[in-house]
Formats: structure tokens, sequence, C-alpha cells
């Protein structure tokens, strides 16, 4: 069976695989979904096919069309229908079925079914990860049958991490990306854009409201939302109509651009002062339930007077000031009161940095805030202080089965390296499609080999490399997730055999080829295969990342040499090492994109450099 991301809800063999002939007809019409249309052709093109001939339901077969024919379109168009047979349609939003049949006395036929344009992209998404390799340059297609829709309404991430914002092209790879995995919502919330915090009033420049206009329509193309968040809680004053046709105004403008989701970011501000004199005449004394009164006050207002007036605007999302625990307050039970149903509220789950999120979290979250809560997940962001060098490469994780039976949607807050945070956000994807059914270590997996191109050689060396970015930290002082699991396990067994009379040899030996293969990673990613964005992203630790193998190996060499008596060999090559660890503890991150500036990339510490030391120790 092929693997397919995000898992599907049904997949089954259906017959015999499908070869790819050079040319194939494409049945669609006026109901397909031009974007599905455009990824399905450069996808059939991408693997041996010459020529793709479009032609309606109703036209007459071409002949060129025998070997294979594919349909494209509506679950509901009759032959489409006819087609899938007796694979289910989903019959919810984004949902499709997919069917690959070959017949003896027909043409083989791939049948795409969306419930929706989205389910028809999505569907083509699937066929793209159902090719297979026959030799030379020819393809066949998994003869499988698939029914499939999302368990979540909202999938995807929220830029909203403090530092360097990402830069427009690679906003625009990143819709890409979530086109790919399936995954629908991108928030634009970055908080060190002036114009969306601290200069909120003040309209976008031409050039970068063009940009903007640019983004939404890519993140259109791949059935991305585009939601745009304004951040005025730092300087508004809620009782001011001058203020409200401000926000309106800088809404109206991404509006007209195209974006059709809008947010507003009420977190990390004070409510114990107000911000003009008038919010005290109209709400009181600064406090909690003051603060969630004007806050109720100002939101339903744009939902009712902005949101509800404009046609094809979604409901108005919005971050509470109280956005991380499950503790009741006047502010909540306000906001649980009196803030209008449509609106949506955003939580981080039961902390800021949330070691997991339950579904009785979810369920309490949702009780609390009067309607299910929309997860926005702080990982892998690392604008955080216990971030502090860290690149973060462990797979999604820790947020609970049945997730979505309690929440209107998840996204991720990613890095500010984009290309780095696919890896996560790959898994957050997945999970917010079919939380049932995901499983973290595969999906990791996958997600290092959608990096590499299913490059198999590149896909290890991630895996490597990922193993000792693998920390998790929280804002307390326990990580959620464990350091370079691997080479610690590696590590542990290797102390067993040398200091429990095991055969030292093969347990050096052993050690040492995974070793080398962390000396010998960095080079295999920069290799070509592994997405540039990610090789520039991380660059700092590929840097450290070389020269801590390159340590680790000459220990190893050392160890080898003092088990065979060999004590001067053993004293010159832990000297080798220590020189090779302190240039690698003088890499900088430079530049530096985070707010934690030119600091050590931190590379399996409390490892690595531990077994360096334990050595070391022990050869001395």
């Amino acid at each position: 069976m092929p693997a397919v991301s995000p898992t599907p809800q049904t997949l089954v063999r259906g017959g015999a695989d499908v070869s790819v002939p050079p040319r194939v007809v494409l049945v669609s019409d006026q109901h397909t979904d031009t974007a599905a249309r455009n990824r399905l052709i450069a996808l059939l093109k991408d693997h041996g096919v010459d020529r793709v001939e479009v032609t309606g339901p109703d036209d007459p077969p071409p002949a060129s069309g025998r070997g294979l024919t594919v349909l494209l379109g509506p679950d509901s168009r009759p032959d489409i229908a006819e087609a899938l047979g007796d694979t289910p349609a989903p019959g919810r939003a984004e949902g499709y079925a997919l069917r690959v049949g070959r017949h003896r006395d027909a043409p083989s036929v791939v049948a795409l079914g969306g419930h929706d344009a989205a389910g028809q992209f999505y569907a083509v998404q699937t066929l793209r990860q159902l090719f297979r390799a026959t030799g030379g340059d020819r393809w066949s297609v998994y003869g499988v049958r698939v029914s499939d829709h999302p368990s979540m309404a909202l999938r995807g991430t929220i830029e909203g991490f403090y530092g360097q914002p990402w830069t427009h092209q690679e906003r625009l790879d990143q819709m890409d990306f979530y086109g790919d995995v399936k995954a629908n919502s991108y928030i634009y919330a970055p908080k060190d854009d002036p114009y969306h915090r601290g200069k909120w009033r003040d309209p976008y420049p031409a050039d970068k409201l063009e940009e903007l206009g640019a983004l939404v329509r890519r993140a259109t193309a791949n059935h991305v939302r585009f939601t745009f968040a304004v951040s005025p809680g730092e300087s508004i004053c809620y009782s001011d109509a001058a203020d409200r046709r401000a926000l309106e105004a800088k809404l109206q403008a991404l509006y007209d651009q195209g974006t059709r989701a809008f947010s507003i970011p009420l977190d990390d501000i004070s409510y114990t002062k107000w911000n003009c004199d008038g919010d005290r005449a109209a709400y009181g004394d600064p406090g909690r339930a003051a603060a969630a009164a004007a806050q109720v006050d100002l939101l339903n207002d744009i939902q009712k007077n902005f949101i509800a007036t404009h046609e094809g605007a979604r409901p108005l999302q919005m971050v509470p000031t109280e956005y991380g625990n499950l503790t009741d307050t006047a502010y909540k039970q306000k906001l649980r009161s009196s803030l209008d149903p449509a609106v949506e509220v955003m939580w981080t789950g039961p902390d800021v940095v949330p070691p997991s999120i339950t579904t009785a979290q979810a369920a309490a979250a949702a009780k609390l805030f009067g309607r299910k809560v929309f997860v926005w997940d702080n990982y892998p962001v690392n604008d955080f202080g216990n971030t502090s060098g860290r690149l973060l490469l462990a797979p999604y994780d820790k947020r609970e089965a049945g997730l979505s039976e309690h929440l209107s949607g998840l996204v991720a807050n990613p890095m500010n390296q984009p290309y780095a945070s696919k890896v996560a956000v790959f898994g957050a994807a997945d999970f917010g499609w079919n939380d049932r059914a995901y499983r973290a270590g595969a999906n990791g997996r996958r997600a290092l080999s959608y990096l590499a191109d299913g490059d198999r050689r590149a896909t290890a060396a991630l895996r490597v490399f990922g193993d000792l970015e693998h920390l998790a930290p929280t804002s307390g002082d326990t990580p959620w997730q464990s350091q370079a699991p691997v080479l610690a396990g590696r590590i542990s067994a290797f102390w067993t055999a040398w200091d429990g009379g095991g055969d030292r040899d093969t347990a050096v030996r052993e050690l040492r080829t995974y070793l080398r293969s962390i000396r010998e990673a960095p080079a295999t990613i920069r290799g070509g295969a592994v997405q540039k964005g990610f090789t520039t992203d991380a660059a700092p630790w590929l840097d450290a990342t070389e020269l801590w193998g390159a340590a680790a190996v000459k220990t190893a060499d050392a160890l080898a040499a003092w088990q065979h008596g060999d004590r001067d060999r053993a004293g010159e090559l832990v000297a080798a090492s220590r020189a090779l660890r302190d240039r690698a503890e003088a890499v900088r991150t430079t530049p530096a994109r985070n707010r934690w500036g030119e600091v050590r990339p931190k590379v399996g510490d409390g490892v690595l450099d531990t077994f360096l030391s334990q050595a070391a120790a022990r050869i001395d």
C-alpha cells in the first residue's frame, strides 16, 4: 500500500495498478476546479505523459485516450459517480472519493470526485502520492480506492511569532506547501510587522499591500484560507468610534485584495490599564471583567457591521487575552455570556507552550468559552527564551486522538525558519486531517522524505540531523520532547557494553558507524536533494553538526586506541576531538533570524557533548 499524507480516512486496494501511457485523456467540465485541473495536468506531465487531451463528459472519447482516462470534477457528475462505483463519496466539506481501475476490454480510469472544489484539489494531492516508478521513465498508479474527508474544519499555521517575519517569497512557498499537505488555513499575524500591531491604524504602504494581495491569490490557488489578523490591543480606545473606523478600514483594504477571513488577536496585552479615558467612562475601572466587556463590544461590532455585511466573509476569529489555561475568571465569564456565538475563539491549550493537549482539556476549554475552541498550538515556534539556539525538528506529537470532536480547528505557530518548520507543520496538518489515525513517528519520517523529495539517502541524513534537534522545550524547566533519543539510546547501549564486560571492539565499531553518519549528514543534506530553503534555514546547525560529528568520531577512535593499549595515540585523538569541539562551540547563528540573536546553535546538547566529556574523562 502506498504511504499517503495526510492519512486518508479510508484507503484500500481496489485492483491492479494502472500504467501511465504517454497520452492521457482528462475529462472535465465547467464545474471542475481550475486549480485542481492545472495541478493534475502538471502532475501527469511530471510522470511521463507527453500529451494531455482535455475533453468534456459528453464528448466522444478520442482514440488517444484508449490507454488511460482521468475524470475530475464533482463526485455527483454522472460519469464520475459511475466510475467510482462502490467507493463512497463522503458528502462532507473538502471530502473526495478516488478510484483507480483497470479493465480488460475498456480504458483504464482514474476517477477523482470532490464534494466541493477543495475536495477535487485534495483528490489530486492524494493522486500525487500514488505514482510508482516502474523502470526507466515509466510510471504506474496504485490500484486503490479512497474515501476521505478532514476531521477538523480548520488546519494550518499562524505566523504569529516574535522576531524577523518571513519574506514574501518564503510565504508564497508556504502556500504551495500547505496545498500539498491539505492545510486550508494561514493566519497572517507576525508580531514584528509594525502595521499588524504597533502601527495598526496606519494603512499598509502600496508595495506591501500589493505583496499581501499576491499572497492572497497564491493561497486561494492552493485552497488555503488567507486570514488577515490585525492586533490593536496595545493602543486601541475601544469606545472611540474613530478607532473602530480605522480598524474596519484596515480590514477593508485586505478585503479589497481578496481576503475573506479576518482575526482580531488581543493576546499579550494588559487589562490592568486603559489606553484612553473614554474607556474608563464606558466600561469602568480596568480589570478582567471590564477588559472583556470592552473587547466583546468591539468584536461583536466587527462581526455584525463588517463581517456580516461583506459577501463571502468568514466568521471573525479572535485571540483572548487569557489564551493559555483552564482557569475560569471574570474575563472568560464575560466572553462566554456575551461574545457573538459566530466568533471563533483561539486557545493555546492548557499552557502557553503545552506539553500535551487532551480531549478532556479541550472539552473544558469549550465550556469556559461557550463554544468549540480553535487551537493556536505553540509548536514548533522558537521565539522564547528556552528555545535559544534551537531548531525544533521533533515530529508533531502528544495531542490526543479524538480532539477533532472538541475543536473547530488547529493551527501551528511555526519557527522564524519557515522551511525547517515544515517538519512539524507536516504533522500538524496530518493530525488535523485525521487525528485518530495519526502516528507521530511515521509522520516524522514522511515529513523528512517530503523535504528530500523522496531521496532515500538524503532522508536518512535528515533523520540523523533531526534526532540531534529533537528537544522541544516548554516555558518551564521540563522539555516535552527529549533530546536525541536515537543517539542517546545508542550511547547508553555502548556504555553498557563497555562497562559491563561486553565486546568492546564491536561496541566501538557500531557506535562509530553511527557517529560517522552524524559527521557526514550535513554534506548529504546539502547535496541537492533536500529543499534549498531548509539548508539555508539550518546552515549554522549543519556547520556545527559536521564539527560535532567529527569530534565524536575522533573520540570513538580514541576509545579504540585506548582499548588496544595505545595510550599515546588515544591522548592525541582526544586532543583532536577537543579542538573540533572548540570549533563547533564557536559557530554562531548568523545571520540571526530570531530575537535570541547570534548564539551557539545547539546540537544534541546534553547527549553528544556529554558522551565526549565522559569518554575523555575515562581515557584521561
